[in-house]
């Protein structure tokens, strides 16, 4: 039996509900190379999580992009935001790996 759609957690950066059939992945905040091993983490798909570290080094996450609210702000990741609200909360991408180089 499925579980209603308002259940489901949702996603810190999309802000579309992430259902239970699709990968989920925990973003610490602060990397934890960078100090942030036990520090705050937020739930978000695997391809947004992916995304985001496919546009920041570790260090810029560190230094600048520590909140839901800054990652939404980058410029990339805001129209990655845009692109991936339109998309059912199932999406999944067909490409594997990392999609394009940082900029």
């Amino acid at each position: 039996m499925d579980r209603p759609a308002d259940t489901d957690p949702i996603c810190a950066l999309c802000g579309r509900p992430i259902p239970p059939d699709v990968p989920q992945s925990l973003h610490h905040l602060v990397p934890k190379l960078k100090g942030g091993k036990g520090g705050p983490t937020v739930l978000l798909h695997q391809i947004c999580h992916s995304e985001i570290h496919a546009t920041l080094t570790e260090a810029e996450l560190a230094r600048s992009y520590d909140t839901p609210e800054k990652l939404r702000e980058h410029p990339r990741l805001a129209k990655f935001v845009g692109w991936i609200r339109k998309r059912p909360p199932g999406f999944r991408s067909k490409v594997p790996g990392k999609r394009r180089g940082r900029r």
